[in-house]
C-alpha cells in the first residue's frame, strides 16, 4: 500500500506565493536585525520563517499505511518467530510497485528466502516487483572484524547512492550495532542513520527484536530490546504482538508517530493471520480490535503469586519500577500490591 510516485518522485504541492513573499520579508528582517542565519552548528530562523519555508516543500508521503512515512527512520520490532521479516518483505513488495527498494536481509539465506516464497505443491516461485532488490553479505566478503558496524553502514550508504535508491529496509538492527543495548553505542548508530537520512533524503525501516514478554501485558516502548535511546531517536515505531487468545493470530500496534494520524494504538490494533496464498507468505488483515482483547487474563492465583513476590522484592530494597519490569506488570500495580 504505497502512495508515492515512480523513482521517488512525490506529488507536487502548489507553490504558495503568499508564503514565499512572507518568507522573503522575514528573512530580510532577520538580516536587518543582524541575527545570524547560522551560528556554528546551529541554523537560526524565526518560527514564522520556518513555517513559511516548509510550506512550499511537499508533505511526506505514507509508505505503509500511517505506520511509516517517506523521509523517516522507522522501527518495527517483535519477539522471535512472530513474522516481522514476513511482514517487512510484504511492505517492501508493496512499495516496490512504485519505487526502488533495497531490502538488506541479514537473517535468511537465499535458499530459505526462496522456499518461503515458493508454492510447495507446484514449485511455482513468487514473482516480486522488478524494483525490489534483496541484499545480503557476500560469502566471499572479507569483513573488517575490528570496525564491522561502521564498515557496514558505509557500505549501505555507498550502495544506496550507487543504485539511486532512497527506500531501505534493514533486517535487522543487531547487524548494524552489536552493542545496541549500550546507550553510547546506540546514540552513535542513530546519529549515523539520521545523517544519512538528511544527506540523501532516505526512508529507512529497521527491524529489531524484543525480549520474551508477558502475554498479559500490552506492548510498550520498553519492549524494544536494547537502549531506550534507540526509541527516542526513531521517527516512528510499530510492533507485532502475538494474540494470547489464538496462537495463529498476530496484531500490529502503532507506538510512535511524527507525521499523520495515530490510528493503530491500543484501542485499534490491526488483527492479522499469517497465510500462504499460493507462493506468497503474507499477513492477511482480519479486522481491528482493542489490544486488551488479545492479552492473557491473569488468574487470581497468578495475581496472588505476583503480589507476594512484589512485596518480597520491595522488602529487599528493589524499586517499584524495577519490580514491575521483573514481573511484567506496571509500576502503579506494584505500588498498589505493596501498600495493600
Amino acid at each position: 500500500m504505497e502512495t508515492g510516485e515512480k523513482n521517488d518522485n512525490i506529488r507536487e504541492r502548489p507553490f504558495n506565493v503568499i508564503a514565499a513573499i512572507g518568507a522573503e520579508l522575514d528573512s530580510q528582517r532577520q538580516q536587518a536585525e543582524n541575527i545570524p542565519a547560522q551560528s556554528g552548528m546551529f541554523s537560526v530562523k524565526t518560527a514564522n520563517l520556518t513555517i513559511q519555508e516548509a510550506a512550499n516543500r511537499p508533505n511526506p508521503v505514507p509508505l505503509w499505511l500511517t505506520l511509516w512515512y517517506q523521509g523517516e527512520v522507522c522501527c518495527l520490532f517483535a519477539d522471535s518467530n512472530l513474522g516481522k521479516s514476513i511482514y517487512a518483505v510484504q511492505i517492501a513488495a508493496a512499495i516496490a510497485e512504485e519505487r526502488k527498494v533495497l531490502y538488506f536481509d541479514f537473517e535468511l539465506s537465499d535458499k530459505q528466502f526462496q522456499l518461503r516464497y515458493t508454492n510447495e505443491a507446484t514449485g511455482q516461485c513468487h514473482r516480486f516487483p522488478d524494483d525490489l532488490y534483496r541484499v545480503e553479505i557476500a560469502r566471499d566478503c572479507l569483513c573488517p572484524q575490528d570496525d564491522f558496524e561502521n564498515a557496514l553502514i558505509m557500505e549501505i550508504e555507498q550502495l544506496s547512492v550507487k543504485m539511486e535508491c532512497k527506500t531501505l529496509i534493514i533486517d535487522n538492527l543487531s547487524y548494524l550495532c552489536m552493542t545496541s543495548e549500550k546507550g553510547e553505542d546506540a546514540g552513535r548508530l542513530m546519529s549515523r542513520l539520521m545523517e544519512l537520512k538528511r544527506k540523501y533524503g532516505l526512508s529507512i525501516l529497521i527491524l529489531a527484536h524484543t525480549p520474551k514478554r508477558q502475554l498479559n501485558m500490552p506492548i510498550t516502548q520498553n519492549d524494544l530490546a536494547g537502549s531506550k535511546k534507540l526509541y527516542n531517536f526513531f521517527d516512528s515505531v510499530f510492533a507485532i504482538g502475538k494474540s494470547a487468545k489464538d496462537e495463529n493470530l498476530r496484531y500490529i500496534k502503532q507506538l510512535k508517530v511524527r507525521y499523520g494520524n495515530f490510528e493503530y494504538g491500543s484501542n485499534n490494533v490491526i488483527v492479522c493471520a499469517i497465510e500462504k496464498a499460493d507462493d506468497f507468505l503474507r499477513f492477511v488483515t482480519l479486522g481491528h480490535a482493542a489490544e486488551s482483547a488479545h492479552l492473557k487474563e491473569i488468574t487470581e492465583e497468578e495475581r496472588g503469586r505476583m503480589r507476594n513476590e512484589a512485596r518480597t522484592l520491595h522488602s529487599q530494597g528493589m524499586s517499584y519500577r524495577a519490580i514491575g519490569e521483573k514481573l511484567g506488570i506496571s509500576k502503579t500495580t506494584v505500588e498498589r500490591y505493596c501498600k495493600q
